[in-house]
């Protein structure tokens, strides 16, 4: 299936999609998609693949939460080898796609035993495309740094082949509002899907009490407030399509009907003065720093909160953040949910076996999650004051028919799975095996060779200078009124909201 991105679609064309994300998101995903209004929703193995026209497209990178990237499949295809795939991306017309001046980027996800390397079948696909350009053209495309015009996703399934447009570009889980960071951060996709799979919606209050940098509060705020997670966001990838719709983005960007009042409290605590700073510097860049309140605080002097409230932790597993007393410091986590969070509902996610038996409490359900390549769970614990037989006689429910459904479930996690074993298919922060190569389209003197994007997590290094001293999301007005252009030829509007200083990361 072969599309041309510059012919201008219809609004009301339908495509197919697929939106990326991690493992054991995929039915978070699956109903954001749904709720979103995307039709053919499909689970599959870390993607959930959907139909719909242009607008759904830039919706999805706009205001998905736990999608990692949105791509859009132009050609499928079988290979039983490299000579195949070649001859399969020779047939595309790619001067409908690369003008003279335009760089690409192709990345490659290979889970195929007759093709061993992502990279590799990348450059079948960069050798394709330039030996097609050089016969049609007779310019040889090179290799360049620079921040490419179009991305290309090559994913090889065996001898299944789908080559995509990339619509995001950078992972959608770099937001844009973190500043700083701390030491192994939560990936923000993750943690808003933490979120989701617990229920919450902004009908109490939310603590985490090891907060980090703050990403469980953050994205808590922007799932209790329905804000887009994309509002602080540079670019996405489909800005660059000749069929960029300007006028329709502008549109959805500008839109917040659908925003809704939080009518309680996010709280933030951490031992950590540094990491409660860092904290505080991300909800202000957020502008969320009226609904979250961050403090330092050990969580062994953790009380009662006033407020009903659900509590939602990433405490460290003793694999990238190393603590003194690790199997006391979950003993002590599940004496404070014991005693002092009664009648709340708390969520952990960890890692080692160990480290949740020494919490000594009973989880009403085990979420099997992926936190880069480790297999962790997810687990909720239900506290209630007194003995289990008076709550239940009270009327309290320790299982939701749903969780029992869940929980029964066969192959729910990897058979003879061990914690301390790491998994073997390494996922590089996102979606596996990936390599990323830029190539331009002049600059012939340039020696081609092999760029592999970093995709590590770390600090967002926007510019700051926009958002010091300022409340990103008090100043409605200037939503309004982006049809000035200035922006886009380098001058930065204050006025307009979308596009903060044009420094390149």
């Amino acid at each position: 299936m072969e599309q041309n991105i510059a012919q201008s679609h219809a609004p009301q064309e339908e495509h197919e999609l697929i939106a990326k994300t991690f493992m054991g998101l995929e039915p978070v995903l699956a109903k954001e998609l749904t709720q979103l209004g995307a039709n053919n929703v499909q689970i599959g193995r870390r993607m959930v693949s959907f139909t719909g026209n242009k607008e759904m497209m830039y919706r999805a990178n706009f205001q998905l939460h736990t999608a990692i990237r949105i791509l859009k499949p132009i050609r499928h295809f079988k290979a039983k080898s490299a000579d195949d795939v070649y001859e399969e991306i020779k047939k595309i017309d790619w001067t409908q796609y690369l003008a003279d001046d335009k760089t690409f980027a192709v990345d490659a996800v290979v889970f195929s035993e007759e093709f061993r390397h992502s990279k590799f079948v990348a450059y079948k696909v960069k050798d394709a495309i330039v030996d097609q350009l050089r016969e049609k053209t007779g310019k040889r495309p090179n290799i360049s740094v620079a921040n490419p015009d179009l991305r290309l996703n090559i994913h090889v399934a065996e001898d299944k082949c789908t080559l995509s447009l990339d619509s995001s570009g950078e992972s959608l889980h770099r937001r844009g509002y973190r500043q700083e960071s701390v030491e192994a951060p939560l990936n923000e996709v993750l943690a808003a899907g933490m979120i989701l799979l617990s229920g919450w919606q902004g009908e109490s209050d939310f603590i985490d009490p090891m907060c980090g940098s703050g990403t469980l509060l953050i994205e808590a705020a922007l799932i209790a407030k329905n804000m887009a997670p994309g509002l602080f966001r540079k670019e996405y990838a489909f800005e660059k399509w000749p069929d960029f719709d300007a006028d329709l983005f502008d549109e959805i960007y500008n839109d917040d009907s659908q925003e809704r009042e939080f009518k309680h409290h996010i709280y933030g605590y951490d031992i950590d003065m540094k990491a409660v700073n860092t904290a505080r510097l991300n909800a202000k860049a957020a502008g969320l720093s009226a609904d979250i309140t961050i403090e330092q605080q050990d969580f062994k002097d953790f009380t009662q909160p006033q407020q009903k409230s659900i509590m939602i932790t990433n405490p460290p597993y003793g694999e990238r953040i190393s603590t003194p007393d690790l199997l006391g410091t979950y003993k002590m986590i599940g004496e404070r949910l014991k005693h002092q969070f009664k009648d709340n509902d708390a969520w952990v996610l960890s890692y080692r076996e160990e480290c949740f038996e020494q919490i000594g409490l009973k989880p009403s359900i085990k979420i099997p999650l992926y936190n880069g390549s480790l297999e962790c769970e997810f687990r909720k614990y239900q506290m209630f004051d007194g003995k289990l037989n008076d709550f239940r006689q009270k009327g309290g429910v320790v299982k939701t028919e749903d969780e029992k459904r869940q929980m029964a479930e066969k192959h729910r996690f990897k058979k003879n799975r061990e914690f301390k074993q790491r998994l073997e298919e390494t996922e590089q922060n996102e979606e596996g095996d990936i390599r990323s190569f830029t190539f331009h389209r002049h600059d012939l003197e340039r020696q081609e060779r092999p760029m592999r994007r970093n995709r590590e997590e770390g600090d967002e290094r926007r510019d700051r200078d926009f958002r010091k001293n300022r409340d990103f999301r008090k100043d409605r007005d200037f939503r309004k009124d982006r049809k000035d252009r200035n922006f886009r030829n380098g001058q930065n509007n204050y006025g307009k909201k979308r596009r903060f200083d044009d420094d390149e990361e």
